[in-house]
């Protein structure tokens, strides 16, 4: 067997995660570009998601999954994330945080996370200690896979929420998923997908 085509395999491998992680930090981070402190901090749905909140968590959690996890603990003191913090504490930004404090937050811990995503190899094992007994157990594919997925479907919540705030889509105008639809497309699409779902739902009028 030859070790350092496997050995090779795999830091490509690893290679592919830690870009796939950086593109989704970086959705998540556009989201507040453009926008006012209220709009950043508001919730515009009954859970109170909110895009600040969302930045301060997804940094919280990365930290600490590339921290702690695996022995690399990086000295940040992060009292929302305590036993005792109120609930949802990690989910929005009080008044006495500012924008730059989170966004400084979001750019350590993704410096401290990919410091350790290129110091250990896939296999490294680590111990997620807020998990349940039976499955701390855990490799660094295994968080970076997990991160990947949490920092997704949190750009997507985002992402929704900036919509709600100001109309905009994805990663601008000049993103390829959106297709060619102007406003007037949009519109016409829209209804579309309304009548669509009257019909299917046997409320046609």
């Amino acid at each position: 067997m030859d070790t350092s085509t496997d050995a090779g395999h795999r830091d490509h491998e690893k290679d592919t995660l830690l870009l796939y992680l950086q593109r989704r930090r970086g959705d998540l981070l556009g989201k507040l570009d453009g926008l006012g402190e209220y709009d950043i901090r508001r919730p515009l749905v009954p859970s109170g998601t909110n895009l600040l909140g969302l930045v301060k968590h997804v940094a919280s959690v990365e930290v600490e999954y590339f921290g702690e996890v695996f022995g690399r603990p990086s000295g940040r003191v992060l009292p929302w994330m305590a036993d005792d913090a109120r609930p949802e504490a990690d989910m929005w930004a009080t008044p006495e945080e500012s924008r730059e404090s989170i966004l400084e937050l979001h750019a350590f811990s993704a410096e401290h996370s990919d410091a350790t995503i290129e110091a250990l190899p896939l296999d490294a094992p680590g111990a997620v200690p807020w998990w349940p007994e039976e499955r701390r157990s855990v490799t660094l594919h295994q968080i970076l896979v997990h991160m990947i997925s949490e920092t997704a479907q949190h750009a997507g919540h985002a992402d929704i929420l900036r919509e709600l705030i100001d109309g905009s889509l994805g990663r601008g105008a000049d993103d390829p998923n959106l297709g060619a639809l102007d406003a007037e497309g949009r519109a016409a699409h829209v209804q579309r997908v309304e009548a669509g779902a009257r019909v299917a739902s046997g409320h046609p009028g």
